[in-house]
């Protein structure tokens, strides 16, 4: 399979703080990829140095198997980065004329670009009439006039309501569906698990996970255990249970992964034979929040 891009040991270092660290993984044709972390965990400055707009401290990064300059390749990736902006008294289709100026493109595909994400009825409304979620979907127009072999996203839908998200998830989907390869930098488990075939988990720049998304959830499970008496005492009780892989407080409720098949019955009887009665128990289906909380916040 065909490598569209593939990080190095990357590092990126301002002053004391490591937001980038030791960052190594894959981008390969064909894939949906999500890079998936809290708020400040480095997502955002991965991008910015792939896309050679911030540099890097130490490491490497090359795009497709290194046979072409950064530069190059560049004219073969559609991004967006920051917030839309474009001109305010312009309509939609003066703007992307703009771009396409810019990007020493044509112009014969803006019509189909605009038609891909919905706003072709609205080619000559001036962008200052959009709303937020128009605003964004004619920024993913704009990204796709180079027919790039790969869009990257930086949280594609913040700031949208529902309606907005869903349609914006739509249009991620119908171009992946047509062949091109997407990254996208999100802090929305909800969006990474609706869209991505892969999925990178960072936090403060180090890389906790990488794989397919399905396989990520593929596990034993979890149990939720709640008890009224002691909780820290429950904690050092359950580490000692053969087939608990971690454990993550979730207010009152100690959410317990197994790393092979256990019941709750199992568990219930080994907590009451060591003197700790159970208010609460139940066995869940692992999902893609489960073990994202499981590799940020657990306990042992």
């Amino acid at each position: 399979m065909k490598t569209i891009l593939s990080l190095k040991n990357l590092n990126k270092k301002y002053g004391k703080v490591h937001a980038v660290n030791n960052l190594s993984f894959k981008i390969q044709k064909g894939n949906v990829y999500g890079i998936l972390g809290p708020n400040g965990s480095g997502k955002s400055t991965t991008l910015g140095i792939i896309l050679n707009v911030v540099n890097k401290t130490s490491g490497e990064f090359s795009w497709f198997n290194g046979t072409i300059s950064t530069h190059n390749a560049l004219k073969k990736v559609g991004a967006i980065i920051e917030s839309p902006n474009f001109y305010p008294n312009m309509s939609a289709y003066e703007n992307l004329r703009l771009v396409c100026k810019i990007k020493e493109i044509s112009t014969h595909k803006i019509d189909e670009k605009l038609e891909i994400v919905g706003l072709l009825n609205r080619k000559n409304s001036n962008f200052k009439t959009f709303s937020l979620g128009m605003k964004q979907r004619l920024a993913i127009a704009s990204a796709l006039l180079n027919d790039p072999e790969i869009l990257i996203l930086d949280e594609p839908t913040n700031g949208l309501d529902p309606q907005g998200i869903h349609q914006i998830r739509e249009i991620i989907i119908q171009i992946a569906n047509n062949g091109t390869t997407i990254l996208l930098a999100s802090h929305l488990l909800d969006e990474v698990e609706k869209v991505c075939s892969h999925v990178v988990i960072i936090r403060d720049g180090i890389k906790l996970y990488e794989g397919k998304t399905d396989e990520m959830t593929a596990s034993f499970g979890f149990i939720d255990i709640k008890t009224e008496q002691n909780q820290e005492k429950l904690i050092e009780l359950l580490l000692t249970f053969k087939g608990i892989k971690t454990l993550t407080k979730k207010g009152d409720i100690i959410v317990a992964s197994l790393s092979n098949e256990i019941s709750t019955t199992e568990i219930n009887k080994f907590c009451f034979k060591n003197d700790i009665v159970l208010s609460h128990i139940v066995k869940r289906k692992p999902s893609l929040e489960s073990q994202f909380l499981t590799l940020t916040n657990h306990l042992n």
